[in-house]
């Protein structure tokens, strides 16, 4: 009998409520996931649906009004300010749709900046290794207005795998992008899991990128509705 692996990420029975000048809005209701290491999983659902919250609930960006979340095995709701920052350092990468490059730095400022940050050694060989692996080695000294947008998207996904996280978060990563640098940037999500067995959680309204994840998990109102797994679609 095959052992189960531990979860990277558990999400056990979680509710979010936001409190508002209104009435309280319910974002997710009794949601229960795990994602395991080499995964990647799409969440995909109309706007409102939850996916944003949770990727943040499972970044300990955020914390549950009700069940718990728990990152490489520990509980985020449990730890200190400093067991947080030291937690998302360390074992978080984070992609967002407008890139949120530094527009001051270069592309491998901006990449190195995370090591610097947590005072690693070797920050800049680092970095420099990253943007290779995402085929950026060539704009390394270039500023991002200075980049198309699928090439600062590039550079921000080299920065969120810089200190070889676990678990990397992706909100809408294609969505100010065409479709071709999107694909460009799908293919490089896929590589994450594939070649550092990084777990991939990508929030995508559309059902076509959702497509080339292993897991595509939907969501409607605050709850999942469905799960499917498709064996080696990361090839």
């Amino acid at each position: 009998m095959a052992v189960k692996r531990a979860a990277l990420v558990e999400v056990r029975n979680v509710s979010k409520v936001y409190k508002t000048e209104g009435a309280p809005v319910a974002a997710l209701r009794e949601v229960s996931l795990e994602v395991e290491s080499g995964e990647f999983v799409a969440l995909v659902g109309r706007s409102g649906c939850g996916k944003s919250t949770l990727l943040n609930l499972c970044g300990a960006m955020d914390f549950p009004t009700a069940g718990e979340v728990l990152l490489a095995g520990k509980v985020t709701s449990g730890l200190s300010d400093a067991e947080l920052t030291s937690l998302r350092r360390e074992k978080v990468g984070f992609i967002f749709q407008s890139f949120q490059l530094l527009h001051t730095l270069s592309a491998v400022e901006n990449v190195e900046l995370p090591l610097l940050l947590a005072r690693r050694r070797n920050a800049r060989a680092a970095a420099l290794e990253r943007l290779g692996w995402v085929e950026m080695a060539d704009y390394a000294r270039r500023l991002p207005h200075q980049l198309s947008g699928g090439q600062q998207q590039r550079v921000a996904i080299a920065r969120a795998l810089v200190h070889n996280p676990r678990l990397l978060l992706a909100d809408e990563p294609t969505g100010n992008l065409d479709t071709t640098t999107g694909e460009i940037v799908l293919e490089l999500l896929q590589r994450s899991a594939r070649d550092f067995g990084v777990a991939v959680m990508m929030a995508t309204h559309s059902a076509e990128n959702a497509g080339l994840a292993n897991r595509i998990v939907k969501l409607r109102d605050g709850r999942i509705v469905e799960s499917s797994v498709f064996e080696g679609a990361l090839g």
